[in-house]
């Protein structure tokens, strides 16, 4: 039965017709039908349609086409009755203080009759990435485990790897293998290794490079890549929020291309994607200075040695203004390097603000240390962050049927 037909039918028999007419291209194509229908509607001289059923349905046109995007589609018999389902969010999550936490929040700044009313424009949202919605435990950040393979695995480039690169990666195997704790301000040695570790490549080569590694099965785990590793929880929380007017964006500590290329898959935009960063040149531009070089058309930009931030605590802060120019009103990450971006947003004084630290408390579903992580949890609860457990919050951590294995090593 086509469309026209079925809207018949519905208002002939007083049927509710499920319809989602939400902001999408399917909104676009009903009103094309509608306005089609109408023109019907016009013209028909059919008995089968009295002058009241035309009426009901000329009716229904007016409220597809100028009433903006329909909350609801309503009988023709019973115009009061809602007969859309709302989507059902949260799927993957216990009842838990955090949520309800959540749910009143952006219900409140929402209502347009709330005094905590925020305006869509100023709806942002900021995001961490490894440990806040992507796996950071198989066995440690994906960038560690990238740059570990790089230089000790890969015999394109283990060969060449310098000697303070092969160190920085040598650190990171003896850390997840034997347990050696890693020399004292890491991340910076590790930023520093990593940029020279894939300079000369091109930003499509490196794109490339980090999709293939992240292509292969997560250490630790069973029926899973590094490049699915997402907290599936913490991905309806993108969902719900998008549906309510925000903007997010991720801020993370790793490598501004690694993020853009593991969350190409869930949709997020590059242009939504901050992290540390290295120099860029184009192919041909040699040491030659950008504002003296004028790039042809058929270059390419190439990573550099030179790094130019790693994007942690204050960092991240400098990062989100230079970048989205506004201060955020939510907030979430998992780990120190976040609290400065959290305090920022909750620095916000012009709106209601919040923040969440997530804890990976759950030693049965992830390769979790929870008495560190219930350490932390009250220092985030004392900083005034709510906190999501991922033990008793989450009902699923990964996608279902992803399982918790050994640790295994091939050399």
């Amino acid at each position: 039965m086509n469309f026209d037909a079925k809207i018949q039918k519905f208002c002939q028999k007083g049927e509710k017709y499920p319809l989602n007419v939400e902001k999408n291209e399917k909104y676009l194509f009903i009103l094309k039908k509608m306005s089609n229908f109408a023109r019907f509607l016009v013209k028909t001289k059919h008995n089968n349609l009295t002058m009241k059923r035309k009426f009901r349905l000329w009716m229904l046109v007016a409220i597809l086409t100028f009433g903006g995007v329909a909350p609801m589609l309503t009988s023709c018999e019973k115009d009061d009755e809602e007969i859309v389902r709302r989507k059902e969010y949260f799927t993957y999550w216990n009842q838990c203080e955090a949520l309800t936490a959540l749910k009143e929040y952006v219900a409140d700044v929402t209502n347009p009759k709330s005094p905590n009313f925020i305006s869509v424009e100023d709806r942002i949202a900021t995001f961490d990435m490894d440990g806040t919605f992507v796996g950071e435990l198989y066995p440690t950040y994906f960038e560690y485990n990238l740059l570990e393979h790089r230089v000790l695995d890969d015999a394109t480039y283990r060969d060449k790897a310098p000697e303070d690169v092969r160190q920085a990666a040598q650190a990171i195997r003896d850390f997840v293998r034997t347990g050696k704790a890693l020399p004292d301000h890491f991340d910076m040695i590790h930023a520093q290794a990593a940029a020279k570790a894939y300079s000369g490549m091109t930003l499509a080569q490196f794109d490339a490079y980090v999709k293939n590694y992240a292509a292969q099965p997560a250490n630790g785990f069973k029926g899973m890549t590094y490049g699915q590793s997402f907290y599936v929880p913490m991905l309806e929380v993108f969902e719900y929020l998008k549906a309510n007017g925000f903007t997010y964006y991720v801020v993370s500590g790793s490598d501004r291309f690694i993020c853009r290329s593991l969350v190409e898959s869930i949709g997020i935009e590059p242009n939504r994607v901050i992290g540390m960063d290295v120099k860029l040149v184009s192919s041909s531009q040699g040491d030659e200075a950008g504002v003296n070089y004028t790039m042809g058309k058929e270059e390419d930009l190439i990573r550099t040695d030179e790094l130019i931030i790693k994007n942690l605590k204050t960092n991240k802060v400098l990062q989100i203004t230079q970048e989205i120019g506004k201060v955020p009103v939510l907030s979430f990450g998992n780990s120190s390097g976040d609290c400065a971006m959290h305090n920022y947003c909750l620095s916000n004084s012009r709106h209601r603000t919040a923040a969440f630290m997530l804890i990976a408390d759950d030693e049965a579903r992830d390769h979790a240390n929870r008495e560190k992580a219930l350490t932390l949890a009250e220092k985030w609860r004392d900083s005034g962050y709510h906190v999501i457990s991922m033990r008793d919050d989450f009902r699923y951590i990964y996608a279902p049927g992803v399982e918790k294995t050994e640790f295994t090593f091939s050399n």
